[in-house]
């Protein structure tokens, strides 16, 4: 039997999920459901792990995910989704698939993934100035993605597609390091 990566796993079922909020004009409003359910399975890596576990009945396993999505106010679209993901016994991929669902809605809404690290958590008015530049820059939407890095010293790190814009402190002492040492 032909194994099959997990991206291509994630890519499918996260297309098919677009897919169907599309047809029924819900993208939007699948996107929110997704980013809740992310956020809540994040929290809580036990409810993937007792889906995907095999020992488990079926039907306490629907059982729990009618539950969950009750509680989390999904969809009809989204809920389908999610049996579809249980019952071709795919729930331990269930991360994956929600992450891409994210990349593809951003992708197919002409949104930029951008990656920031800072120090410390910027402030309001200093998030508000990076996106403003970050949408001139590239000339389109962005959705901004923050980790706080205390390796870097001081400066921003910022990541878009394959370009790289590299200002922190460590990565000048980095190239005043080499530069001294006789280097480029």
């Amino acid at each position: 039997m032909k194994k099959i990566s997990k991206a291509k796993i994630a890519m499918t079922y996260a297309t098919a999920l677009w897919e169907a909020a599309s047809e029924k004009k819900a993208a939007d409003k699948v996107f929110a459901e997704v980013l809740r359910l992310r956020g809540a399975v994040s929290e809580d890596d036990e409810f993937v792990k007792y889906m995907a576990n095999p020992l488990w009945p079926d039907a306490d396993k629907r059982a729990a995910l009618s539950a969950a999505a009750k509680k989390l106010k999904l969809s009809a679209e989204t809920l389908r989704c999610l049996d579809i993901i249980l019952e071709n016994r795919r729930f331990g991929e269930l991360l994956p698939i929600l992450d891409e669902f994210v990349h593809l809605y951003y992708r197919r809404s002409g949104i930029a993934e951008v990656e920031v690290d800072s120090v410390k958590k910027l402030s309001a008015a200093q998030d508000k100035k990076l996106v403003a530049m970050l949408e001139k820059r590239l000339k389109q939407k962005v959705s901004v993605a923050y980790r706080i890095c205390p390796e870097l010293i001081g400066g921003l790190r910022i990541r878009f597609g394959s370009e790289m814009f590299d200002d922190t402190v460590a990565s000048k002492l980095n190239r005043m390091e080499i530069m001294m040492k006789g280097g480029q």
